[in-house]
């Protein structure tokens, strides 16, 4: 995707710093704003893979408060520790021995909406433009609170101006500065040993980084991006569902663009970390969460909800929940079905309305229509199980399993009382409660024997007289 010009992928070194060591007290949560999740994955989750798919080549998360949790929650990227929140530039500081002579990209925990497309772009104008730094800018209709970029009659940027220092005129200029910043790496440790905390909240500011190198007659310049939706930071929970919203949108019509039908884009829900082939419908008013994939051909809803599941190709799933599952070609699901995780469903099977099933496995062309329970089965192929079968699984102490052979057929309203072995072409006649394994080709009965007692009803004085 970033073959054309510099990019990333080059053999240019580049190190992602990314800022995640802020509480977020405007969340008004016990866990750390960066970990508040988007589509899925939490929003500094969001901001690596960003970086990688960019192509840097080592990523540092700086963090601070809740720094464990958001540590437990990232992999393959190095840590660095921000004890005190002491502004941006601090927080790049502690970064500082991680920086080399290479370029370093510095991205934020709680912008998720960046994407690797711009980053790229962003750096081959750095590079092209021959840049010792260059600042991610983006024009706003109200830039009210950000930081205008001055430029000279040239383009370059002589300084970044906060809201609260802006003279009038300065406060007309409409491009601002997003705090995404590509700096030469030596030329920013130089700059991060100079840089004062002498303002009014005693922080030390990355923006000053500019004003250094402009000192030093470094060249800076600026990347404005086309969407300001990019930049968007989130520190409260009506951003964090505006920017869930634009996210969302995005994905559907990633999926929309790749072949998948989506019938009502409002009414559905697609996790970033889900994977759809082409030729998939998706009916109103579906969830697709987590690590789930879905094969060609498959009908999603209406009103489905799925999450960390493998669909197979053509498999069909109305009103139905589906958890940790797997789903064989060519399978119905539904409506009203509930998958609870650890199932192994095969092909062209049939999971009718209202079951229930659990830590199963459901063979090739089984049928379980109506009204059943199947839980730590085992389910060969070709069984038909009827309505109200109950997988008597739990003995009050342990879980037992229950094993249904090839063929076999239960009858309607069976106990299976695990564990137990119900034999191949055996079939269980309705109303029976199973203790004892069963033979292959043998019928089970274990039921009451009916007595009919004539005139009961009379004598009890309980005939109703018609009227």
């Amino acid at each position: 995707m970033y073959l054309e010009g510099d990019s990333l992928n080059s053999t240019s070194y580049v190190l992602a710093v990314i800022l995640a060591a802020g509480e977020g007290k405007r969340m008004y949560s016990k866990k750390p704003k960066v970990l508040h999740e988007i589509c899925g994955k939490a929003m500094v989750q969001h901001v690596v893979d960003c970086a990688r798919e960019a192509g840097v080549s080592e990523t540092v998360v700086v963090v601070g408060h809740g720094a464990s949790q958001v540590q437990d929650k990232l992999i393959d990227v190095k840590f660095a520790y921000q004890e005190q929140q002491l502004g941006t530039g601090h927080a790049v500081m502690q970064a500082e021995s991680f920086i080399t002579s290479g370029e370093v990209l510095v991205l934020y925990g709680d912008t998720p909406l960046l994407t690797p497309e711009t980053i790229d772009k962003m750096y081959e104008f750095h590079k092209q433009g021959g840049f010792d730094a260059t600042v991610l800018t983006a024009e706003m209709g109200n830039p009210f609170s950000y930081g205008r970029i001055i430029r000279d009659v040239e383009g370059k940027v002589l300084d970044i101006v906060e809201e609260r220092d802006a003279d009038p005129e300065q406060k007309k200029i409409k491009e601002i500065n997003s705090g995404i910043y590509l700096f030469n790496g030596l030329f920013l440790k130089d700059a991060l040993k100079e840089l004062k905390n002498d303002n009014n909240q005693n922080e030390y500011y990355l923006t000053d980084v500019i004003k250094i190198f402009n000192d030093k007659n470094l060249k800076v310049g600026a990347y404005k991006i086309e969407n300001p939706e990019e930049i968007m930071g989130v520190n409260n929970r009506l951003q964090l569902s505006q920017a869930a919203s634009i996210m969302t949108r995005r994905i559907l019509e990633a999926h929309m663009l790749n072949g998948v039908t989506i019938i009502d884009p409002a009414s559905t829900y697609i996790d970033a970390t889900v994977k759809i082939e082409k030729d998939v419908t998706i009916l109103p008013g579906c969830m697709i969460k987590g690590n789930t994939y879905i094969e060609e051909d498959a009908i999603i809803g209406p009103y489905a909800t799925i999450s960390d599941s493998h669909v197979g190709k053509g498999v069909s799933i109305k009103n139905s929940v589906v958890m940790e599952s797997r789903i064989g070609e060519g399978t119905t699901v539904g409506p009203f079905a509930y998958l609870r995780p650890g199932n192994v469903i095969g092909k062209h099977a049939k999971i009718g309305d209202f079951v229930e099933m659990k830590n199963s496995n459901f063979g090739d062309y089984s049928k379980v229509s109506h009204l059943t329970y199947v839980g730590d089965g085992d389910v060969g192929s070709g069984v038909n199980l009827g309505c109200g079968v109950v997988f008597v699984n739990y003995d009050g102490k342990k879980k037992h399993r229950t094993k249904v052979e090839d063929n076999s057929f239960v009858g309607c309203n069976v106990n299976l009382v695990a564990p137990v072995v119900l034999g191949k072409n055996s079939y269980i006649a309705a109303g029976t409660t199973v203790t004892r394994n069963v033979p292959e080709e043998s019928l089970a009965i274990g039921r009451a024997r009916q007595e009919n007692i004539e005139g009961w009803v009379r004598r009890k004085g309980l005939t109703k007289e018609e009227e």
